[in-house]
């Protein structure tokens, strides 16, 4: 078994439409679409490192952040026996709250299973976490407790393949939870304030370390589930199904990326263990929903690419183009509307995070700590490669030395997270 596919945690994205400047906050699994770094960073001098903390614990979840503190999440102890969620400020990196929850299925915290994989969901009221081991708990920005719900002792044993990885979803009132476990697949919408659960329906039964993803139509928004072979999409209010589109392989691991117009970018693998090798790069592409005058919803391809496929990061978009990173770390960007090869290009190395676009630069972040900054345009140009960090090479363990997880950007600063380490980078000086 690939040991790849343990290091899911920070692969997802959220509304094409919401742009969102540096300044504001970073709510979810891959929050923004956009970040505006161009006009504070020199891409022509490597970052600077201004803060770096030991984080307790290890995880693989995204940073969240709300005004000027930094929240993660983290298991402790040989079998994950404690589920942590911290607290840190922007500023300097110092610690200002922890708090502690056990796990109710403790398991050996080896390179085979998900260790604290799901990204939380963040407000200005609370910030709600997800551990894999099927704890779900709700807290106010300063610590305390708000409400906390055992998914063990209310849905039976938490029986994922090498953990789960999904992470939350939210909107206005409600918070999404997708458990695709062995046995009895669910999916969870639960007040956000209360904890209590609006609804619950089955999941789809299949591989699956996606995240779900609200898409907005002008029908109105959907949440949007994809594992190998099926992507379905759920009235978010009822849980009832939409649609269920099964024209696509190996879309084991990104989350479905939200365009305009009812469109969603979609990436997928070589397929592997679901017997449509062969069907990688033409599972890859742009997916439109309509609806029919019978009032029946459908999802079907605007273009599939000719080589192009994904690793474990999602794919991004910005107005004119997509990128695409593979397993062997070759970058693939893409016309939106056409799906035409602008570029292909062999990075530094695998990327498992996924990238991110500034207004004129996309930044790929590479698990071994390097940074490759390309410049956007007719022909996307790299102008300028990274070391962040140094790893030890090992052929024979790829999670040897830290892995680069999750990056994002919030006060035209860059926060990223290994297994071990939250550094934030700044631009250098001219």
């Amino acid at each position: 078994m690939n040991r790849l596919f343990y290091c899911f945690a920070m692969f997802g994205i959220l509304t094409f439409s919401c742009s969102a400047s540096a300044g504001e906050n970073w709510t979810e699994f891959q929050d923004h679409q956009q970040v505006e770094l161009d006009q504070s960073w020199n891409w022509s001098q490597p970052p600077k490192t201004t803060w770096k903390i030991q984080l307790d614990g290890y995880g693989q979840s995204s940073p969240v952040t709300w005004d000027d503190q930094v929240f993660i999440t983290s298991v402790e102890g040989d079998n994950k026996e404690n589920c942590l969620i911290t607290a840190y400020a922007l500023k300097d990196g110092k610690k200002l709250w922890q708090q502690s929850l056990v796990n109710p299925s403790p398991v050996e915290a080896t390179s085979y299973v998900s260790k604290a994989a799901p990204t939380p969901v963040i407000d200005r009221n609370q910030i709600v976490t997800f551990f894999e081991g099927g704890l779900l708990a709700s807290y106010s920005l300063d610590g305390k407790l708000q409400w906390q719900k055992n998914l063990v002792e209310e849905n039976g044993p938490i029986d994922a393949r090498h953990g789960l990885s999904s992470s939350l979803e939210q909107n206005a009132a409600n918070v999404f939870a997708w458990v695709e476990r062995q046995t009895d697949p669910y999916v969870l919408c639960l007040n956000k304030q209360s904890g209590e659960v609006v609804w619950k329906v089955a999941g789809l039964g299949v591989t699956s370390w996606a995240s779900p993803r609200i898409l907005t139509t002008e029908g109105g928004d959907q949440l949007l589930l994809s594992g190998i072979g099926k992507i379905v999409a759920l009235d978010p209010e009822t849980g009832s199904q939409l649609w269920e589109f099964t024209e696509i392989a190996g879309n084991s691991t990104p989350t479905p990326f939200p365009l305009t117009d009812g469109r969603f970018l979609m990436g997928a693998t070589t397929g592997q263990g679901d017997g449509n090798e062969g069907r990688a790069a033409e599972s890859n592409g742009v997916i439109a929903i309509s609806k029919s005058t019978d009032g029946t919803w459908s999802a079907n391809y605007v273009w599939k690419a000719k080589k192009a496929t994904s690793s474990f990061g999602t794919p991004v978009a910005n107005q004119e183009m997509t990128f695409f990173v593979n397993k062997t770390g070759i970058v693939f960007g893409l016309e939106l509307n056409s799906g035409e090869e602008r570029l292909a290009e062999r990075t530094s190395g695998s990327v498992w995070a996924t990238p991110l676009l500034t207004e004129n630069h996309l930044l790929l972040f590479g698990k071994s700590g390097t940074l490759d900054v390309f410049r956007l345009g007719e022909k996307p140009e790299l102008v300028q490669t990274v070391e962040l960090f140094t790893k030890e090479a090992d052929a024979t363990n790829p999670f040897a030395g830290p892995t680069l997880y999750a990056a994002i950007v919030v006060q035209d600063k860059i926060l990223i997270r290994t297994g071990t380490e939250l550094i934030c980078l700044e631009s250098a000086k001219e």
